[in-house]
């Protein structure tokens, strides 16, 4: 009984706590253009979504206000009530900011135009993106819309919206990796914790160019330790295969021609299966004649920790490292892995 008290007290006063320490937060967002009638949703992420968490009446002014008390950063995107596929104005609080936005409505390209930011670099940021949308739409200009954006956000990476914006380049993200890793590398260190952050983190590790490849260390069929980072100095494709995957299978003969065409020059391959039958991985070696040192596997199939590392979802799957050990391409097969080997070894 004692010990269900001392829990209860503890929690009431880390609950006491956290609340001393959330810091309040101030949005006063002044609309023209809206109808009398029309009323303003606040929608903020619940289980990865927007969900409604409040409307408000906008006062004769069209002025709405709305505050938060929190230590971390708020997402908010406001939407009209009623409207089934209305704008959203997206807003991001930080602690203890006081925002000011003025925001002109316009029904006729659907959109939330801001014209004046004060009290935040996000925001600022996102009238400069409004501006950018209105001024493209406008002037009928939207083919511009992709190197714009990418030009607005390659010259504020530092700033938290741009983790949200460059979300725009979703669809194309291998086109943008270089955006998406400038953006991540200088958000990290500060907001390592927000969603955005840990997405784009997410992105530019699942493709890994442009970063260092994450050492690997596994057993080979011998029981001996192999390491990836002991082929520092060499051009190395990490090959994520398995001996019951047709696919890899056939793209087999290729890696053997190109390791037998590029390996005197300084070409390694660091085989990883993902299989979970020792005697079926050592055949498939032998089968297929792939005559180089480093094959390892935990046997542990899709849970395999190599894969896992590298974020593999399919096989056959590569990874093209350089001397330096930085991640050079991902997913090169055929004659695109001959092209870009070709391209390294005979500039």
């Amino acid at each position: 009984m004692k010990k269900i008290f001392l829990i209860a007290v503890l929690s009431l006063v880390a609950c006491h706590f956290t609340l001393l320490h959330a810091q309040k937060s101030n949005l006063s967002c002044t609309f023209r253009g809206l109808e009398k009638s029309v009323r303003i949703v606040v929608n903020e992420p619940q289980g990865g979504r927007l969900s409604p968490a409040d409307t408000l009446t906008p006062d004769k002014n069209g002025r709405i206000t709305l505050s938060r008390y929190s230590y971390t950063p708020q997402f908010i995107a406001l939407s009209l009530l009623p409207s089934s596929n209305g704008p959203f104005l997206h807003v991001i609080l930080l602690p203890q900011e006081e925002v000011t936005l003025e925001v002109d409505y316009m029904p006729a390209i659907n959109h939330f135009n801001i014209t004046s930011a004060k009290g935040s670099d996000n925001m600022t940021l996102y009238k400069g993106y409004t501006n950018m949308l209105t001024e493209l739409v406008q002037n009928q200009q939207t083919a511009l819309l992709d190197s714009r954006m990418e030009a607005l956000l390659d010259a504020h990476p530092g700033v938290l919206m741009s983790a949200f914006l460059v979300t725009y380049f979703e669809q194309s993200f291998e086109q943008h990796v270089a955006l998406y890793k400038k953006i991540r590398d200088a958000l990290i260190g500060q907001w390592p914790n927000e969603d955005f952050v840990k997405h784009l983190d997410s992105r530019v590790r699942s493709t890994m160019i442009g970063i260092e490849a994450p050492d690997i260390e596994l057993a080979d069929p011998e029981g001996k330790m192999r390491k990836l980072s002991d082929l520092r100095g060499k051009v190395v494709l990490i090959d994520f295969w398995a001996s019951w995957c047709r696919p890899c299978r056939a793209e087999n003969p290729n890696v053997v021609r190109l390791y037998q065409k590029y390996h005197d020059k300084g070409f390694e391959i660091f085989s990883v299966s993902l299989d979970n039958n020792r005697e079926a991985w050592i055949k498939a070696i032998a089968d297929d004649h792939l005559v180089w040192p480093n094959h390892v596997s935990d046997l542990r199939g899709w849970s395999s920790a190599g894969g896992r590392l590298y974020g593999v979802q399919s096989i056959p799957s590569t990874v093209l490292v350089g001397p330096d050990g930085m991640v050079l391409a991902r997913n090169l097969r055929g004659q695109q892995l001959e092209n870009k080997l070709n391209e390294i070894f005979n500039k």
